[in-house]
């Protein structure tokens, strides 16, 4: 179905720079989630009839859409998130392509292109409205077009209250990029028996398994003298950050995996001779391999600090969220509902893991299961990212599937 004001609605929403900051120590961590949640997305809840329409200390939007059949009990929520990536987000202007050929797309004038050699999935896309960005900043659809999709949702139902339908909460949050998004999570608040984010990729993906994360970040303390005096008395902490690198396995780095098969992935490393800094994040499925992946760092930390009299390698890791395929499968109905609409709209469920996080896996282990739904973004996270306007009229024509269903 064509949604008059999805699209508009989805610019506006992208050219507010809305990225986190990983190194705030606030919530949310930037000032302009705050402002994009006050100044656009609660008077526009408000605008379009929901009804206790509320921010929180925690960064959420929320509002409510009272059921308008009693017979439909279920109480059904759907989430997305303000913040983009860490990339750049000032001056977003997007491209319209109208009708893809199929042909390599011209970013604006900033010399990149969206070639199908090189991102062979625009293949999918013949025919349909494309929004890209214009080469020099990232698009926002991750998740800005999961707000979108549930926005024009809500409207339509307002409007249009002979689609019979259950009680509904929104909830639009910050920080799910930097991963702390949900850790102040009201499920209280929030008040359903089950949620979904809006918030994956092409047409079709439903997905309740995430990798379970860690994070890791590493201080190598070396010992700098002259370089012309150093034998036997120089310990290099770049060289240590190295030779810890190289102990992992060669062949467990994103580039280099695939479907169920975890990883360990080098973020960061800076420093100088006399101290270094290495950050990590490692990810996995299963319980037990998650693991074996952290107890290895900490074993190549414990190897090279036998051959020191000091400790000159120093790990700290935490965990950062959960594959909540533990929580949801105990109770499939969310997947099974949302597969049915799928199947009834003719679109194929997409049913494979999630190889990163959302916020569901974190709410989902707080109460609400809370898998995830496509929102159509592809190439997310940089100056290749774009959307589809046929994917998200789609994702909008599942939501009001979910919550019609009985």
């Amino acid at each position: 179905m064509k949604y008059p004001t999805l699209l508009d609605r989805f610019l506006v929403y992208v050219k507010e720079n809305t990225r986190s900051d990983e190194e705030s120590t606030t919530t949310p961590s930037t000032q302009n989630q705050v402002e994009f949640a006050e100044n656009i997305l609660l008077p526009e809840m408000k605008r379009i009839g929901l009804q206790d329409v509320h921010y929180l200390p925690n960064g959420f939007a929320v509002g409510t859409l009272p059921a308008n059949d009693l017979s439909l009990t279920r109480k059904i929520g759907f989430i997305a998130h303000m913040d983009t990536a860490d990339f750049n987000a000032e001056d977003v202007a997007p491209q319209i392509i109208e009708n893809y050929d199929g042909s390599p797309i011209s970013l604006g004038t900033s010399g990149y292109s969206l070639d199908p050699k090189d991102f062979s999935q625009l293949d999918n896309y013949h025919g349909q409205t494309l929004i890209t960005t214009d080469g020099t900043t990232l698009l926002g659809a991750d998740d800005k077009s999961g707000i979108a999709e549930i926005m024009t949702a809500m409207e339509y139902l307002v409007s249009h209250p002979e689609i019979k339908h259950c009680e509904i909460r929104v909830g639009f949050g910050p920080d799910e990029e930097i991963g702390v998004g949900a850790d102040k999570f009201d499920v209280e608040d929030f008040d359903v028996d089950f949620a979904y984010t809006v918030d994956g990729g092409p047409l079709g993906e439903l997905q309740y398994e995430t990798f379970s994360a860690a994070g890791v970040k590493i201080d190598f303390l070396g010992r700098n003298v002259h370089p012309g005096s150093a034998k036997d008395q120089m310990i290099n902490a770049f060289q240590l950050a190295i030779d810890f690198h190289n102990a992992l396995p060669e062949t467990d780095r994103p580039e280099k995996t695939d479907a169920y098969q975890g990883f360990f992935h080098l973020m960061d490393l800076s420093g100088s001779v006399d101290q270094a800094q290495a950050s990590y994040i490692v990810r996995d499925f299963e319980d037990e391999d998650f693991q074996a992946r952290k107890q290895l760092i900490l074993n190549i930390a414990d190897t090279m600090n036998a051959a020191f009299d000091t400790a000159r390698v120093i790990v700290h890791l935490h965990d950062q969220y959960y594959n909540m395929k533990k929580i949801i499968e105990k109770d499939m109905t969310p997947i099974e509902i949302a597969k049915k609409v799928m199947e009834d709209l003719d679109i194929q469920p997409i049913i494979e893991p999630i190889r990163g996080g959302t916020d569901g896996s974190k709410i989902s282990f707080m109460g609400i299961p809370t898998p995830n739904l496509f929102a159509g973004g592809e190439n997310m996270h940089g100056r290749f990212e774009f959307v589809s306007l046929q994917t998200m009229e789609k994702a909008v024509d599942v939501i009001l599937g979910i919550v019609a269903a009985r």
